[in-house]
């Protein structure tokens, strides 16, 4: 997969990453427990997000299948 090209400082929401990455809410969490997704920042008290920027480095990283 490709990097999207993107605004600077997008910021990204669990429902946009589903959306885009193809994964579910709970796959998204795993893989940040396990350490193996970057970590959102928080938005409020009750929202969270990822900043674009370190989607994109994620899906660069990630060998192809």
């Amino acid at each position: 997969m490709r990097a999207i090209s993107r605004p600077e400082r997008q910021i990204l929401r669990v429902a946009d990453l589903q959306t885009q990455l193809g994964l579910s809410r709970t796959t998204i969490w795993r893989l940040r427990r396990a350490g193996e997704f970057p970590p959102p920042i928080r938005l409020s008290a009750n929202a969270v997000g990822w900043p674009a920027h370190l989607i994109d480095e994620w899906l660069t990283a990630r060998p192809e299948a």
